[in-house]
């Protein structure tokens, strides 16, 4: 009898190197990919009825708020509201939130909201990006947009030749300063502290929401995206600028649509970029759902 063979053990499967870190694939997407996340954003804007047009009401409110609490300190205003824009992905996340339920049938109100907020970030683990990732990503894009505000104030009261008071004074005195390069310079800073906060959050935010990520690998994920897809999110960056300075124009009125619409078409964005299937789900605590 044939003495019975050690068959021998599969190969493990190699392990990954110590300080990597996972990423999701990210996929191309056309040029005119953009305007498809506006159309299903606009889609979603209305069907999830008065819940995506509250974000923006509120929003617009604030933003009166701001130009009251501003009075004739316009350098202050005009540096809030541009840092309103690098901690915007952070004030869509229920807008985010709200879309991913319409997406898998679920039902959307006031409680998907408060969730969001509240207990949705939650996570046992800390592997799987510990607790609070939102509130730690979102806590980083409000120093940003903080120190831009203090940058922003500093710049056009050292340089400006007049004091600026109003809007008309900002358009005399730095955009058409004769001699003057202080509005450029203005836009040169803002442009160098955009570029890399967009860069970094383009997809951070619905990342966190939707999967057990940390921090670290929704930045570079977001990064990833821009670099494999750099004319069509140009273009996206060149859209919500457009879209949110048209919707300040209107007296801020126009941010009560301008503001859900954007947030819904950027969780669209995000599903379009990024392939998380290799990500586990982030879902609330047994008893939360």
């Amino acid at each position: 009898m044939a003495p019975n063979k050690i068959q021998p053990l599969p190969p493990l499967p190699p392990r990954p190197a110590r300080g990597t870190v996972r990423l999701p694939t990210i996929r191309p997407v056309p040029l005119g990919a953009p305007l498809t996340w506006l159309a299903l954003g606009w889609r979603d804007l209305w069907r999830c009825g008065p819940w995506g047009l509250l974000h923006g009401l509120v929003l617009a409110f604030f933003g009166a708020l701001l130009v009251l609490g501003a009075g004739d300190r316009f350098w202050l205003l005009m540096g809030a509201f541009s840092g309103f824009l690098v901690v915007a992905p952070v004030l869509a996340t229920s807008l985010y939130a709200l879309s991913r339920a319409l997406e898998r049938g679920e039902p959307v109100g006031l409680a998907t909201i408060v969730r969001t907020w509240t207990r949705w970030q939650h996570s046992r683990f800390a592997a799987h990006g510990g607790y609070w990732s939102l509130v730690r990503f979102g806590l980083l894009l409000s120093l940003a947009g903080t120190g831009w505000v203090l940058t922003s104030a500093a710049l056009i009261t050292a340089l400006a030749p007049q004091p600026v008071a109003t809007p008309m004074d900002f358009v005399r005195h730095v955009v058409l300063a004769p001699g003057g390069h202080v509005f450029e310079l203005w836009l040169m800073l803002g442009g160098l502290l955009a570029a890399p906060l967009f860069a970094s959050s383009v997809v951070a935010m619905p990342l966190l929401l939707d999967r057990r990520a940390d921090v670290l690998q929704a930045v570079l994920t977001s990064w990833q995206a821009v670099l494999a897809n750099p004319a069509p999110l140009a273009l996206w960056a060149a859209l919500i600028m457009g879209l949110t300075l048209l919707g300040m124009a209107t007296l801020l009125a126009g941010l009560v649509i301008t503001v859900p619409w954007l947030g819904h078409a950027s969780w669209h964005a995000y599903r379009a970029l990024v392939d998380a299937s290799s990500l586990p789900e982030r879902q609330p605590p047994e008893g939360e759902r």
